[in-house]
């Protein structure tokens, strides 16, 4: 049996939303709902030693969208959030540590929901990019899973910054994003007092100052599946040079576990769509097993 720590299982639990997406092509819904089935047929449950909490089905996906309409998919998107963070919770009150398999990134918004249900949580957010586009900074909002940051920080509609009275469900001080590459992305950051260490230029002690720290009960991980580079894994919607490669994601993912105060962990945006003969699935379950197991 895996335990990330004496006293906490390992449970794995499928989201496999693809809400937060636009449509890749006209006529054809986002694939990374099929990740956690391209993830499950490596193994991955077995070869963590882990207890299969099943998958929260998302409600329907709709590609109609205009520009001013608000979120994409935007209520199913926080009811969604709402029984994620349930699920959550029940697997944390049981004493174990929640993996999830995406889907997108908006799937975050149920873990941080439900651990600011709980007390303050901080997040280390390992992706390519910012995600955190939001009215302050855009003419628009559109896709959660590129405003999923904003959201979970308080940027953006009640109905999904501000379930049950809890915006924000983290606060800018105790987020740190890793792995972003488009300067653009890293100028939204500026002004937010949110902490960003770009590119491959990681360091496990500067996210221990953001996450380890008396004032926080703990901190979640996300882990996109574009943090790593293209050359290393291209099967995601927004593929972005400059990223990490296996070992390092697997150096990275194995301390943020070891730091007091884990959570969980998610990881989201792997397209099986872009994987014909499943190798890039079976790399990234290969990665999480190395760190986790």
């Amino acid at each position: 049996m895996s335990i990330v720590t004496p006293d906490r299982e390992i449970v794995v639990l499928d989201a496999p939303s693809n809400l937060g997406l636009r449509p890749p092509a006209p006529d054809t819904i986002p694939g990374c709902y099929k990740a956690p089935w391209a993830l499950r047929n490596t193994g991955l449950v077995q070869r963590l030693g882990a207890a299969d909490a099943g998958a929260l089905v998302p409600p329907r996906y709709v590609a109609t969208w205009t520009p001013g309409s608000g979120v994409r998919n935007g209520p199913a998107i926080a009811s969604y959030a709402r029984r994620l963070a349930d699920r959550v919770g029940a697997i944390r009150a049981e004493g174990g540590f929640p993996v999830l398999l995406g889907g997108d990134c908006s799937i975050l918004l149920g873990p941080a929901l439900d651990l600011r249900r709980s007390g303050r949580y901080g997040l280390a957010y390992l992706d390519a990019h910012s995600d955190f586009r939001h009215l302050g900074n855009s003419p628009h909002v559109g896709s959660a899973a590129g405003e999923d940051l904003a959201l979970v920080t308080g940027r953006g509609d009640d109905y999904l910054t501000d379930i049950d009275g809890l915006r924000p469900y983290v606060r800018d001080e105790d987020v740190i994003v890793l792995g972003v590459r488009d300067e653009e992305d890293l100028d939204d950051f500026s002004d937010s007092g949110i902490a960003c260490v770009p590119g491959r230029d990681i360091s496990l002690d500067d996210a221990s100052k953001v996450l380890v720290r008396d004032e926080l009960d703990g901190f979640w991980i996300h882990v996109d599946a574009d943090v790593l580079d293209p050359s290393v894994l291209s099967a995601v919607d927004s593929p972005t040079p400059g990223g990490l490669d296996a070992a390092q994601l697997t150096e990275l993912i194995r301390g943020l576990v070891k730091l007091p105060g884990a959570a969980g962990l998610e990881v989201t945006i792997l397209d099986p769509d872009l994987d014909e003969d499943g190798s890039q699935a079976a790399l990234l379950a290969d990665i999480l097993v190395s760190a986790l197991a």
